[in-house]
């Protein structure tokens, strides 16, 4: 059964009441916020703290929306590359274009998109020429002269002097991007530096949701932060700054605690004042560690998370994504909090079904595991694919079906497969998860079971399944789409190298 082991409403009135009393703490003085990590659709946070609204973060700054405006930072080498958000498999250009959409749905103002360390690309032009031709307001942020040492440099009209000024009329900037590295924070040092010049007084803070800085170090739920940035090679470490300032322990990641020194320098050779800040937890403005409710449900949430990720890890590595060092990395943090694969129920029952079916060729299996524990399985076949047949299966059990019911009309199906072989000419004519939940569409309106069917696949959100094979991006994805949490063996289901 789903329990909860964390408090969504406290945490969004204590978080939105927190960022007022930094912004009023100010006197009136603008605050740029750097926003860390997902502001919408952050799986992560609920995926490890239960409970946890994955549109929290945006929902708490609806209610500051009449102080707030958000710029999107990205960084120019991730157009370029064409770098990925994994969850929902759209690339970074994409997932910026949805974010201005989501901000807008919810009221809030979007002040411009930032293109970091810009150098000239075609495909950097041509999502800049997008933007601005939808009227979105651009800038290129060159990469800034001196950086990371030379302050004297990086603060003068040759560092961020030579950055365009982003002309902002709110007392709350957040600051944000489609993933880390986008160059968030040298966009808000960069304000701070053209705000000074023109005699305003503007503020800097953060606020970053992992780790989670009033939890042990290798709490479970920071362990799970590490094991999700494997690939940019976060490690978690006590603040040693806080710790020598306040003689209290708080935690904070590598990357943050080498960079504090120089960020403190450039705050006090802007500013020309003492800094205000005198660790990197200081920064923050970070409350999440106080809407958890049940601390044990958000250790085994976090540890059933770090196994997911190992296997991604694996799946990755195997399509060439990650290197070995970040597939390893994720390996060993899953033994250091004691988990292994097999803890992961829907692992071995995929694994155990696939062996089951063993005489079949080429046979691949998945497993569901629905919320009141029970397990449904299913594999591929002639007509559908396995992770199609488990969900038909799975809604047949959530409707209280024999297993043998048909809810598809047997000419649907063939009508299908005839058009994939016949006049689309596909080799692969078995039907895939988007196919037979259309079938079952189709075929509610005449079938009463077949709808009941369809009305049940709600209750599939937020299931665990695996599949013994890796899933194609299309079939992964609408699996995301329906809320279904899959994780996969790094394992091909054919040796054709033209995977789709």
């Amino acid at each position: 059964m789903f329990k909860l082991g964390f408090d969504a409403e406290k945490y969004i009135e204590l978080q939105s009441k927190y960022i007022l009393e930094r912004i009023k703490k100010g006197n009136g003085q603008k605050l740029y916020l750097e926003f860390g990590g997902k502001l919408v659709h952050d799986k992560h946070a609920m995926r490890v703290l239960p409970g946890f609204d994955e549109n929290g973060k945006i929902k708490l700054l609806q209610k500051l929306k009449d102080e707030a405006e958000i710029i999107i930072c990205i960084y120019a080498g991730d157009i370029a590359t064409n770098k990925t958000r994994q969850d929902f498999g759209i690339t970074y250009d994409l997932e910026v274009f949805r974010l201005i959409d989501v901000f807008r749905k919810y009221g809030l103002s979007v002040n411009s998109v930032v293109v970091t360390r810009y150098e000239e690309n075609p495909a950097v032009d041509m999502f800049i020429s997008k933007l601005e031709r939808r009227g979105v307001k651009t800038y290129k942020h060159k990469f800034t002269k001196g950086y990371p040492t030379d302050v004297e440099t990086i603060v003068s009209d040759e560092g961020y002097g030579a950055n365009p000024y982003i002309d902002t009329t709110k007392p709350l900037c957040v600051v944000t991007g489609p993933g880390g590295g986008s160059g968030k924070l040298a966009t808000c040092l960069s304000q701070l530096y053209h705000e000074n010049k023109r005699g305003n007084r503007v503020r800097y803070a953060k606020f970053e949701t992992f780790p989670v800085w009033n939890l042990p170090l290798k709490h479970p739920v920071n362990v799970a932060y590490e094991a999700a940035t494997a690939d940019l090679k976060d490690v978690n470490m006590i603040d040693a700054f806080h710790l020598d300032a306040y003689g209290s322990t708080a935690i904070n990641y590598n990357r943050d605690l080498e960079v504090f020194p120089i960020v403190k320098r450039i705050i006090e050779k802007i500013t020309g004042g003492e800094c205000e800040y005198k660790s990197p937890t200081d920064m923050g403005v970070n409350m999440v560690g106080f809407g958890i409710t049940d601390d044990e449900v958000c250790r085994e949430s976090a540890k059933q998370e770090i196994i997911r990720r190992n296997l991604i890890a694996q799946c990755d590595y195997k399509k060439g994504k990650v290197d070995e060092a970040a597939c390893e990395r994720v390996r060993l943090l899953m033994e250091e909090v004691g988990a292994k694969t097999s803890d992961r129920k829907v692992v071995t029952a995929a694994r155990e079904y696939l062996e089951e079916k063993k005489d079949c060729e080429n046979v691949v299996a998945v497993a569901i595991e629905l919320h009141n524990g029970k397990i449904v399985t299913g594999r591929n076949s002639s007509l559908m694919s396995a992770e199609a047949s488990a969900i038909l299966n799975a809604v047949k059990v959530l409707a209280g079906m024999d297993d043998k019911e048909h809810l598809i009309m047997p000419e649907v199906l063939e009508d299908i497969q005839g058009l994939k072989r016949d006049v689309l000419l596909q080799e692969k004519v078995s039907l895939n998860v988007e196919e037979i939940l259309n079938a079952l569409v189709v075929s509610s309106s005449v079938n009463d079971k077949a709808a009941k069917a369809v009305d049940k696949l709600r209750e599939l959100r937020n299931c665990k399944a695996h599949c013994t094979a890796i899933l194609n991006d299309k079939d992964e994805q609408l699996l995301g789409n329906l809320g279904i949490d899959i994780t996969c063996d790094p394992e091909f289901s054919t040796n054709n190298l033209y995977f789709k």
